[in-house]
Order: C-alpha cells, then sequence, then structure tokens
C-alpha cells in the first residue's frame, strides 16, 4: 500500500532561514517527494524536524489526507503506477493542464525526432491560440465547442500579429482572414494536438482521466472543402518561371531555383533540399528518405531520383547551402512564399506558390505523358493504401521513377525550344523578364 507523511530536510535549509515543507510518497519500496507551497522557521517545528505548529500541522494533514483518500480509491490500479508515476499524478491531479505549455513540449519533441514540417505547423496553430486568447498561457479547459465556433471565426478575420522576426525582434502584422481551406488545416492540427494531450495526461486503461472533456465530438473538422482551383502549371508556364530574370541573392531567385528543381526531381518537398547533404548524393542519384512521411511508413519514405542535367548545377548551387542561409525550414518556406509572390509579378502569373512545382510534375506525368497513376506514386513517393499488403512483396524499381521523370522532362524540353523559336521570330519585340539566353538542354 503506497503512504504519504509530511517531511522537512535539516540540510535543505533556505538563504532566509526557512525550510519546505515537503510530501514524501513511498510506494514499491521507493520514495518521491513533493514540494509544497508551505514554509516553516526552526521554531516552527520539534528537535526531530516534525511541524508543531498547529495552523501549518493542520492544513498539511488536510493535503495528506486528500492524497490518501487518492490512494484509497485507485485500489489496484496503485499496482500500474511507478512510485515516480504515483507522485506525479498525485501532484498535478487538480492542476488544469497549461494547453500553451504542452504544445511547446509537444512541438520539441517533434524537432527532435526531426518531424520539423509537423513541428512548423503545430506551431502555427499554437501561435494563433496565443492571438485569439490574448494570452501565453491558458488551461485546455478553455478549449470547448463554443470556443472552437469562436475561433474559427477569428480565422476568417482580419487581425493583427505580433511575432518575433528571425532576428529576435518584435514585428506587428496585420493579417487577413485565412481561406476556408486554410481553416480547416487549423482545426485539423489542432485536434492532433488536443488529442496527443489526452494520451499524455490520460490513463485510460485505469480509468484516470486529467482532460475530461472533448470538443471535437460536437465540433466536426470534417473533410478539406473542395479545392476551387487547379494548383498546377502548364509547361508554357513553368518555362516563365524558369527564364524568370531575377536579382542574385533574392527571395525571388531563390524561389525560382527550388521551384524549378523540384520541378526536375518528382516534386521533392522544401523541407527535403533544406536537409540535403552530399550524403545524398550517390553516383547520379539523388537518395533521402521523404521528411513529411519517413516516420509513419515502413520502408521510412525512401526514393532514389535520377539528377537529370538541368538539376546539376541547381543542386551544388544549393545543396548543404540553405540551412546556413535559414535558421528553420519555417524561415525557408517564408522566403519561399514572399519570393513566389515576386516571381508571379514579374510573370505575369497568379497565386502560384512553391508547391504547384510538385502538382505540376503530377500533372504533366498523368495528363500529357499518360503515365499510370501507380507509377505517378511512385515517382511522388506517396504509399500506395490499397496495396500495401501487395507492396510489401514487390521491391521498387527506381526505372519507373526514371521513366516517369524522363518523359516530363523531355515534353518539357519541347516546349522550350518552341517557346524560344517563338521569341526569335519577335526579333526586335522585347519579351519581358524572360532570359533569353539559357540554353536549352536538348
Amino acid at each position: 500500500m503506497a503512504t504519504v507523511s509530511a517531511k522537512i530536510f535539516e540540510h535543505h535549509k533556505k538563504a532566509d532561514g526557512t525550510y519546505n515543507v515537503k510530501i514524501r510518497v513511498y510506494h514499491k519500496g521507493d520514495r518521491k517527494y513533493i514540494d509544497t507551497t508551505h514554509f516553516v522557521v526552526r521554531k516552527q517545528l520539534t528537535k526531530d524536524f516534525k511541524i508543531k505548529d498547529p495552523f501549518v500541522a493542520d492544513i498539511v494533514e488536510q493535503q495528506l489526507r486528500k492524497y490518501r483518500n487518492t490512494i484509497s480509491d485507485l485500489e489496484a490500479k496503485l499496482d500500474h503506477f511507478s512510485t515516480e508515476a504515483l507522485r506525479d499524478f498525485l501532484r498535478d491531479m487538480d492542476e488544469e493542464v497549461d494547453f500553451v505549455k504542452f504544445c511547446d513540449e509537444h512541438i520539441k519533441g517533434l524537432k527532435e525526432v526531426g518531424r520539423t514540417k509537423s513541428a512548423e505547423n503545430f506551431n502555427v496553430v499554437r501561435n494563433s491560440l496565443v492571438d485569439y486568447f490574448k494570452m501565453e498561457s491558458f488551461s485546455i479547459n478553455q478549449i470547448h465547442y463554443t470556443m472552437l465556433l469562436s475561433y474559427e471565426r477569428f480565422l476568417k478575420s482580419e487581425r493583427t500579429i505580433n511575432r518575433l522576426n528571425q532576428f529576435g525582434k518584435p514585428v506587428t502584422t496585420i493579417s487577413k482572414g485565412i481561406s476556408s481551406s486554410a481553416v480547416h488545416n487549423y482545426m485539423r492540427d489542432l485536434r492532433t494536438l488536443f488529442n496527443a494531450a489526452r494520451n499524455r495526461y490520460n490513463e485510460e486503461d485505469i480509468g484516470i482521466f486529467r482532460i475530461k472533456h472533448y470538443p471535437f465530438k460536437k465540433y466536426k473538422v470534417g473533410s478539406p472543402p473542395a479545392r476551387t482551383k487547379e494548383k498546377h502549371n502548364n509547361l508554357e508556364e513553368v518555362f516563365l518561371i524558369k527564364n524568370c530574370i531575377t536579382k542574385p541573392g533574392s527571395r525571388a531567385e531563390l524561389a525560382r531555383d527550388l521551384y524549378m528543381l523540384s520541378f526536375y526531381l518528382c516534386g521533392t518537398n522544401a523541407v527535403d533540399f533544406y536537409k540535403f547533404n552530399q550524403q545524398n548524393i550517390k553516383g547520379d542519384r539523388l537518395e533521402y528518405k521523404r521528411s513529411k512521411t519517413t516516420d509513419r511508413r515502413k520502408d521510412e519514405a525512401f526514393i532514389s531520383i535520377k539528377i537529370v542535367d538541368e538539376a546539376k548545377p541547381l543542386l551544388e548551387k544549393y545543396m548543404g547551402k540553405l540551412a546556413e542561409r535559414y535558421a528553420t525550414i519555417g524561415n525557408l518556406n517564408k522566403a519561399l512564399s514572399k519570393g513566389m509572390e515576386e516571381i508571379c509579378r514579374l510573370t505575369g502569373l497568379s497565386e502560384v506558390t512553391y508547391y504547384w512545382a510538385r502538382h505540376t510534375f503530377a500533372n504533366v506525368a498523368r495528363n500529357e505523358c499518360r503515365m499510370s497513376k501507380d507509377d505517378i506514386a511512385l515517382a511522388l513517393n506517396h504509399v500506395d493504401e490499397g496495396n500495401r499488403t501487395t507492396d510489401i512483396y514487390i521491391a521498387k524499381d527506381w526505372k519507373i521513377v526514371d521513366d516517369v521523370q524522363r518523359k516530363v522532362i523531355a515534353l518539357f524540353r519541347k516546349v522550350e525550344i518552341r517557346m524560344l523559336k517563338r521569341i526569335e521570330k519577335t526579333k526586335g519585340i522585347e519579351i519581358p523578364q524572360v532570359n533569353k539566353t539559357e540554353k536549352v538542354a536538348a
């Protein structure tokens, strides 16, 4: 049977002459201690350091009775507790979960295991909640059905955002309301964070629930709204992006180059470019584990992609240097977003983002090169949900990926030649923001 008692250590005397009253938890032959908010001086103690002050002794005894009643209620469940776990449970059972603190710890844990993209997404939600509550700390109990409806309206409205920039200086911006699709992503990620908190603080097997409510039972996140606009470019637009003249070292140059590099390399994500180093180059191939899904797949989302000629100078230009230029993948993503906005201004395109390169590669492969969806999924490093069992028996053939990539790049080269000939026919007519001197690979 676990026991609790008051304990004061003579050698724990503080500079002001006081001693902290601790609660000793004894269980399974081990002892752990809980610090209390009570402090006493020497004259309030007996010779053997027991509390003799009746007022303090009564307060401490009330706390001990509460702990003893809790231990009695646990009964056989005590066998599932280590001494440390029992100490933590008794200490925290009446304390509401600080959701911001939990988010910070959860995000830190994701970063430590390399899930930087997920960490960045959750951090965006964490910051928006701080903006909503106007507090750096709030209880998880403040997240309920009515709050979720109000938070949804908040996300859709114009609001002031205060953040620290990459140099640690405060920056205030006015943010327009986000789209319905973005709201869905925020609510989905908030639900994921809420579930993670329940998994940490609740022990359903032994009937312990520090988080007793679940607002997402009533509030339904649902499916993402249908896309209202296709998120891909045609090959003529890819040509314009590739040949857009930008200022050296600018975010526009970065966005242009990484967009093209992603297009050449089967839609590789920015977070993977951010992590690449020379160890990812194996001969004429780029080999890596896709960050987004590596911890969710038995094959660790490994892929091998041929480095086509057009990609070689861009890889050399950025390999291992992005992490030096940007402290986090989030900072790189922000730079890409700003850079693509500038690319759109220079080329006359509308709302193109870096991620469109991946969509464009897939769209061209399917609709213009007539490749099968299975082969495109392999090139995009997607898992085939319908063939998980079959995939156990079939080794991946990277020549299939090469074939998809080769046909897409070959078609783009034809478009480049056609576009350059069209430019040459205009002769004296200036084509704004198009680099006409860049050679096209045959």
